[in-house]
């Protein structure tokens, strides 16, 4: 059974940092494109950053400069270091993995990231 994970997320003021995690169970985890999406209330569920099976990262444009993606393939974990937070970073973040050639994609709970001072 597929499971991610997420932890890390919470209330931070405008400038704050914020560090995501998500621990990845039931997938060969080095043989999936990890990555990190936001869905703000009301709006579509968008790409925030992602890091391919041999470390290639891209980037929202929105968040370039401010928040960083890794992984830890021993411990088949994913993280989200987000700095500088906007209130416009305000969503709730979920972990995805996806493997194209076989065509799969999980998604993740869920965690709330609030951005407000």
């Amino acid at each position: 059974q597929v499971q991610l994970a997420e932890s890390g997320g919470g209330l931070v003021q405008p400038g704050g940092s914020l560090r995501l995690s998500c621990a990845a169970s039931g997938i060969s985890f080095s043989n999936y494109r990890m990555g990190w999406y936001r869905q703000a209330p009301g709006k579509q569920r968008d790409l925030v950053a992602t890091i391919s099976s041999n470390g290639i990262t891209d980037y929202a444009d929105s968040v370039k400069g401010r928040f960083t993606i890794s992984k830890g393939n021993a411990k088949s974990t994913v993280s989200l270091q987000m700095n500088s937070l906007k209130p416009e970073d305000t969503a709730v973040y979920y972990c995805n993995a996806q493997n194209t050639l076989f065509n799969f994609n999980y998604w993740g709970q869920g965690t709330q990231v609030t951005v407000s001072s």
